[in-house]
């Protein structure tokens, strides 16, 4: 007569203790707790099929209860009732999990990210970063791609739509359309569905808005002003005197490292990783901005940024932080960014001071061919560059003190 087992109560698992060498506490049914000598406590299920015997792990215990792992022995006696190996299934059940882990959307995007980002500026990559976390992750990111259907990719884009950033939503898109893209060439899709989603906002040419820019001298001294007497911070101050000289890309500005600063060459060289084209830059420095990294330097020179955060000085200062100041000080974005000080130099050079459209445009960094079709490298034009910023600067101080203003209108007559 076969001996009777009595089943596991919650209290026996509960305090079954570990001894010197593992032993088994049974249940019926095949199903027993291995605890080890270290004290851990497995659900083991013993069967046999194909006229072999073998082993079902369940997981550990307390993670899975008495009762769970009772409930997936009587599961696997099912398979074992239709013919079906539990082992087998089991690992079959685990590889299609992870297929499906991996071909999630947030997954692939991941991928792609880490593969493009060689290619980007830090700024850039943290920007689509951003985008797919903030934007697209907790809505899709969870779904297989290839299950992605143009009605959730319609619902990511409205959502931000909504909030009156046309121009946002058309760059989610963008991005979106690229993940497709990828997961295509890595052969976990076989068609771009976003592709089908081209014109379902309207053309960027409508409602692009361009970087708010003061290019009128009358209203350029007295913002300068208002950046000098800035009372927010002196690191925040000084990136704002340094802006409008350098008139670089903000990120290029945030991300500039003491080690880049050349007093004795009176440059800033910034590495083509840093750069939107991603070529070697030079900013050559004005009197005035030598003046105000000799200022900073004291604060924040023992460190690797010359504007780092106000959190850690192992991190550069937040994308935010000039922007921010500028509307603290009561300039709104339809009036002034950060970027816009760009547009504020090329206009104001080459309609005021006169300078050659080919020397500014090689300080903005731009790849603009010259007559002979060269394309820009970090010395372009720079003799004209270097007389070029000081110029500049002298110009800015000039309208600071109220200096007689020559309108735009009449600066070529």
């Amino acid at each position: 007569m076969p001996k009777r087992i009595i089943p596991l109560s919650d209290v026996k698992v509960r305090n079954a203790k570990p001894k010197e060498k593992d032993y088994k506490l049974t249940d019926g049914g095949g199903l027993y707790l291995l605890v080890s000598s270290t004290g851990g406590k497995l659900w083991r299920m013993k069967y046999r099929f194909g006229g072999k015997e073998k082993s079902l792990s369940f997981g550990s215990y307390p993670v899975v209860s008495l009762i769970e792992a009772r409930q997936r022995r009587d599961n696997a006696k099912q398979l074992l009732g239709k013919g079906v190996d539990p082992s087998i299934h089991q690992k079959a059940v685990k590889a299609a999990r992870n297929e499906s882990i991996a071909n999630r959307f947030e997954t692939i995007a991941r991928e792609w990210h880490g593969h493009k980002q060689v290619e980007w500026s830090i700024d850039h990559a943290a920007t689509i970063m951003t985008r797919l976390e903030k934007d697209i992750f907790p809505w899709i990111g969870g779904t297989p791609l290839t299950d992605v259907t143009a009605r959730d990719i319609k619902g990511v884009v409205d959502r931000v739509k909504s909030r009156g950033t046309i121009e946002a939503a058309r760059r989610l898109l963008t991005i979106i359309s690229q993940v497709f893209t990828y997961a295509i060439f890595t052969d976990r899709a076989n068609f771009n569905i976003a592709v089908g989603l081209k014109g379902y906002l309207p053309p960027s040419s409508k409602t692009k808005k361009h970087m708010a820019a003061v290019i009128d001298p009358k209203e350029l001294a007295p913002l300068l002003r208002a950046m000098d007497s800035y009372q927010g911070g002196f690191v925040a101050q000084c990136a704002l005197k340094l802006l409008p000289l350098f008139f670089c890309r903000p990120g290029e500005l945030r991300h500039m490292e003491w080690h880049e600063v050349d007093f004795e060459a009176g440059q800033v060289n910034i590495p083509g990783s840093k750069m939107k084209m991603k070529s070697d830059h030079i900013i050559p420095l004005s009197t005035q901005a030598i003046a105000i990294l000799k200022e900073l330097q004291p604060l924040t020179g023992h460190g690797r940024y010359v504007f780092p955060s106000t959190r850690s000085f192992s991190r550069c200062m937040s994308d935010n932080t000039i922007n921010a100041a500028l509307r603290r000080m009561g300039f709104d974005s339809d009036t002034v960014t950060g970027h816009g000080f760009r547009a504020t130099a090329r206009t104001l050079l080459h309609e005021i001071l006169q300078v050659s459209p080919h020397v500014i445009e090689a300080q903005l960094a731009h790849r603009v061919p010259d007559t002979l079709g060269a394309a820009y490298n970090r010395t372009t034009h720079i003799s004209e560059r270097r007389k070029m910023m000081q110029q500049w600067s002298d110009y800015l101080d000039g309208l600071k003190v109220g200096a007689v203003v020559i309108p735009i209108r009449t600066a070529k007559g």
